[in-house]
């Protein structure tokens, strides 16, 4: 059981265009790709930062947790991923901690991951997302 590294920051916008070209174009990160999470109501891109990466998350309608969090926030940080190794053992130990977690089980994330989410009332304020390959 260990954190690997930092996955990815996550960033919670609405202009998938004009965040890439900041990133892509300006910035000069590798775009590793996008996918829909339709479990999540959302599509994830992907810009490569060393053996990270930030993900810009889209929303797909206002009512999903990603809407909610841009109508309620705006434009920002959304959470920080953590990849593990031994993520069902850190869940007992999460829980043992009185750790809010999210969901009762992983979820399926991008890229196959299996993921939870840390409430951010349990983290200093922090949404953390613990994800694994599978």
């Amino acid at each position: 059981m260990k954190v690997t590294k930092i996955s990815h920051v996550a960033i919670a916008g609405e202009d998938a265009e004009q965040t890439r070209i900041l990133y892509e174009d300006i910035l000069g990160l590798n775009y590793t790709g996008s996918e829909s999470v339709k479990r999540e109501g959302v599509t994830t891109h992907f810009f490569g930062v060393g053996e990270s990466n930030i993900e810009l998350l889209e929303p797909l309608s206002k009512d999903t947790p990603v809407g909610k969090f841009l109508e309620k926030r705006g434009p920002g940080i959304h959470h920080l991923a953590l990849e593990v190794e031994g993520l069902d053992d850190y869940i007992k130990k999460l829980r043992a901690a009185d750790i809010t977690l999210l969901s009762e089980e992983p979820q399926l994330g991008a890229h196959g991951m299996r993921i939870v989410f840390l409430h951010p009332k349990s983290t200093g304020g922090v949404l953390i997302e613990l994800c694994e390959k599978r």
